[in-house]
């Protein structure tokens, strides 16, 4: 499928076959997708002054995950493979087309889809304010209401950082992210934004390309800060555990994009090589990437804090889907409760929809994910690590493969602990 992105008037191929999106405004015609119109508007709002390749960026992240909702799984030859043409007005349109490879390969690595990018002139580019707020925090910090996201802001603040705060606004999760800020060091300054893709007809489900959206948010506000016209580089603090960083692929049936690749440091390190081309003086780091959930939940600098907000915290895959209740059983559910026990089972009150995953059910241990983390325990008892592990870290962007390794195998003792507890079999 081909989609046209630009903001209204941008001169864009058209014609049967391609869907317009309009970036930055709203529709025009039935059949025309839009994004961006609320995040260019609470960017201005607040007077940041972004850099231009920032801009560039954010309209390249709102067409990728637009198209991402446009663009049905289902009807491809495969059912999960997909071929995506994108047509994106931006500013600096020769320097995108030198990064368009780049880019569709680290979108291919995120989604396990084929991507062909196309850049051309007319993109928007917001005249400054006459009068910038330069937010005086010198770093960013990605705030999601998850509970990784949450001890990565307190973490910060506890070592001396004033992190800046953005959020990608998710509906269930916006006043807790507005909680958590606020809580947080004394309160951390904070930003929602909200892509608001939308796009006609039935919308794609899986969302692999979310976190590029949202990543980009940080890059916004990083530019916009005070310290990114004094130093060298500003900090974008992704806050992610190890184990759900890698999500290595619990079986055979869930290869490539089935697990998510939110922040797999190949991604990151993809992205990174991006931003440095641009020039843009953001560095991409997850100080966790070695660390279990348990592990966070018991490093954490300020205890009270999260004994106190913890539970409050989101981390299922099917929130919204269950009425805005964590189902217990999805793999990310099973790690956070599996931290839970490692920390303290006491402190995880959190309502789940099904709680007892042992139970002999189609509902609980019979459901795919918990057979799913049940068969990669049984295999590595079996075989060893190394081989249910595979090709998944061999990745020339992996720095530290023992140190991952080690932490996939911690992590896989919370799961195991988690599963005993609850007599899965």
């Amino acid at each position: 499928m081909r989609l046209a992105c630009g903001p209204d008037g941008a001169d864009l191929p058209g014609g049967e076959g391609i869907m317009r999106v309009v970036l930055y405004g709203q529709p025009r015609a039935e059949g025309q997708g839009s994004a961006g119109d609320a995040a260019r508007s609470e960017i201005q709002r607040r007077r940041f002054d972004p850099a231009p390749r920032a801009w560039d960026l954010l309209s390249i992240a709102l067409s990728v995950v637009t198209a991402d909702f446009a663009v049905l799984r289902d009807k491809s030859p495969d059912g999960w493979t997909r071929e995506i043409e994108l047509d994106i007005a931006v500013a600096d349109a020769p320097f995108w087309n030198g990064q368009a490879r780049a880019l569709a390969e680290a979108l291919a690595f995120l989604t396990t889809d084929r991507w062909t990018l196309r850049f051309h002139e007319g993109g928007m580019l917001p005249t400054p304010p006459r009068e910038p707020v330069r937010p005086p925090e010198s770093c960013v910090v990605l705030l999601s209401g998850g509970l990784d996201s949450l001890i990565g802001a307190i973490d910060l603040t506890a070592a001396g950082h004033k992190p800046f705060a953005i959020s990608q606004t998710v509906r269930g999760d916006a006043d807790k992210q507005v909680d958590f800020a606020a809580k947080i060091g004394g309160g951390l300054g904070h930003l929602q934004l909200n892509h608001n893709a939308h796009t006609p007809g039935v919308q794609e489900a899986s969302q692999r390309a979310r976190s590029l959206v949202f990543i980009t948010f940080g890059v916004i506000a990083a530019t916009a800060l005070k310290a990114y016209r004094e130093v060298a580089e500003v900090p974008l603090f992704v806050c992610e555990n190890g184990f759900i960083a890698i999500n290595p692929p619990l079986t055979g049936g869930r290869l490539g994009s089935l697990s998510t690749r939110t922040a797999h440091p190949e991604f990151l390190a993809r992205l990174q090589k991006v931003l440095d081309a641009a020039g843009l003086r953001v560095k991409i780091t997850n100080p966790y990437a070695t660390k279990t959930k348990g592990e966070m939940l018991q490093a954490c600098a300020d205890q009270n804090l999260l004994g106190a907000e913890a539970a409050r915290s989101t981390s299922c895959g099917r929130f919204q889907r269950f009425n805005y209740r964590q189902c217990g059983r999805c793999v990310p559910c099973q790690v956070r409760r599996a931290a839970f026990l490692a920390w303290d089972a006491s402190q995880d009150t959190t309502d789940y929809v099904y709680e007892p995953i042992g139970k002999d059910d189609a509902d609980h241990s019979g459901f795919d994910d918990v057979r799913s983390v049940a068969i990669a325990l049984a295999a590595i008892k079996a075989d060893g690590i190394e081989a249910w592990l595979g090709h998944a870290l061999a990745s020339p962007f992996i720095a530290d493969r023992p140190a991952l390794v080690g932490m996939l195998e911690r992590g896989l003792e919370e799961l195991r602990a988690l599963h005993q507890a609850y007599g899965v079999k």
